[in-house]
């Protein structure tokens, strides 16, 4: 009986198999469809000049005559007051500081009243012990270096210990009426919030607003947006059923689209 035959093995080939075939790179610039979108760019007003002055002008026909809400006699315990306002609100400066101010509105006399009595009457505010320690400093450098008077320009303010670009504008403003523009909490707030005047640090808020704010409401601009900020355009919840500029806003947080009646803010101490 024949055996029966067995398969022939396969050839081997001697031409290599093709190599897998790798994803090719995407470009550079190349949209991928799991690629996060870019971050939205700040600096772009979406307010057209027509519209800005109108804010202003509304803000003007609320509060024609806006003050500031920090109690102080003088220029000197002005400074003093805008320091410790530092990471605490006006209304909690104002009861430290009365008392305080009664006794020390000058510089020689905050010296004479020396630093651990100085922290014994601002104790109820925040950082009050480096903030003791600055107003001792800063009154000596005025006794020192400015004949016990408080300097004009933001230059000569800004080198008082615990005295900041935000300080040395209220100072201006408010003491000496030269039109400046502080921003805080309130101000930065705002100015992101609307896209108004947006930027990741005060000082580009501070220019952003500058650019775009007219000549002729700026000297009030300051207390005007600090205003808004704490009493409609709130942190958590902002007002805008009551908001004097609803209309106009553009702010993604906007609750209202329609314009609200012009409404008084709570009325300041004189």
């Amino acid at each position: 009986m024949e055996k029966p035959k067995s398969p022939k093995p396969a050839k081997m080939s001697l031409v290599p198999a093709p190599a897998t075939k790798k994803p090719a790179r995407a470009k550079p610039g190349a949209k991928s469809a799991t690629a996060r979108k870019p971050a939205k760019r700040r600096g772009k007003n979406p307010y057209s000049p027509e519209e800005i002055r109108e804010i202003f002008r509304r803000f003007q026909v609320q509060r024609p005559e806006p003050k500031g809400e920090l109690e102080h006699v003088n220029p000197f315990t002005l400074v003093v007051a805008v320091a410790l306002s530092a990471q605490a609100t006006d209304v909690g400066v104002n009861k430290a500081t009365r008392a305080l101010f009664a006794v020390a509105d000058t510089p020689e006399k905050m010296l004479a009243l020396g630093e651990d009595r100085v922290r014994d009457y601002i104790k109820t505010i925040g950082l009050y012990r480096n903030k003791a320690k600055n107003v001792i400093a800063l009154s000596q450098k005025l006794v020192d270096d400015f004949g016990s008077e408080v300097p004009r320009t933001e230059k000569e303010l800004i080198t008082l210990p615990g005295v900041g670009r935000k300080t040395a504008n209220v100072v201006m403003s408010m003491a000496f009426g030269v039109p400046a523009l502080a921003v805080d909490t309130h101000v930065f707030r705002i100015g992101n919030r609307l896209g108004i005047a947006p930027g990741k640090t005060p000082d580009e808020v501070e220019a952003a607003f500058l650019r775009i704010i007219p000549d002729d409401y700026l000297f009030h601009a300051h207390h005007w947006l600090i205003l808004h900020g704490r009493y409609c355009c709130k942190a958590r919840k902002p007002e805008c059923e009551r908001c004097v500029i609803a209309d106009i806003c553009k702010s993604p947080e906007k609750t209202v689209d329609v314009p609200a009646p012009l409404v008084e803010l709570p009325a300041q101490s004189a």
